[in-house]
């Protein structure tokens, strides 16, 4: 679901795991650029690896992202969303993603961008309704026949028990 760089996201009921990137076939579709414009960072000095760039380089990197301001995602999705990720929500209503694993600020951002995208492609996934079954006459005749053998196989066990022989 490529086209050229950018990749598309799209949001329906079948959830395709593709390597490590995550793609849905709906009617709403949304791609890292469109969700780039509607985030704003905040970036901050990281601990960790990295010897003295550490103490110089702001390379972590808070990623904020307001459902309820979106133009992406229709009002059900908005609640579905706020709803799914009520626990992600900092003080102030923003989805909040932070990522301080590598020691570029520009991979954090890429790497916080498609956490944000996995994040609502499963928020917005809507898993298939079960269709109950009925189970088979030749299923239940089956499963009862075993019993009836098991049964026997067991009864013919203790016929001989308790005789003193």
């Amino acid at each position: 679901m490529a086209s050229g760089n950018r990749q598309i996201y799209q949001v329906n009921s079948k959830l395709l795991a593709t390597g490590n990137k995550l793609s849905l076939n709906s009617a709403m579709n949304f791609s890292k650029a469109d969700l780039q414009k509607e985030t704003t960072y905040k970036a901050s000095r990281s601990g960790g690896k990295g010897g003295q760039n550490v103490n110089k380089v702001s390379s972590k990197v808070e990623l904020l992202f307001s459902i309820s301001n979106s133009l992406l995602f229709t009002d059900e999705e908005k609640e579905l969303l706020n709803q799914k990720l009520q626990s992600r929500f900092n003080k102030d209503g923003l989805v909040q993603v932070i990522c301080d694993e590598e020691r570029s600020q520009y991979l954090n951002k890429e790497k916080a961008i498609e956490r944000l995208t996995v994040l609502l492609t499963k928020a917005l996934h809507k898993p298939k309704v079960r269709k109950a079954t009925k189970v088979s006459k030749a299923a239940k005749a089956a499963r009862l026949q075993s019993k009836k053998i098991q049964s026997t196989k067991k009864d013919s066990r203790k016929k001989g028990f308790g005789e003193g022989d």
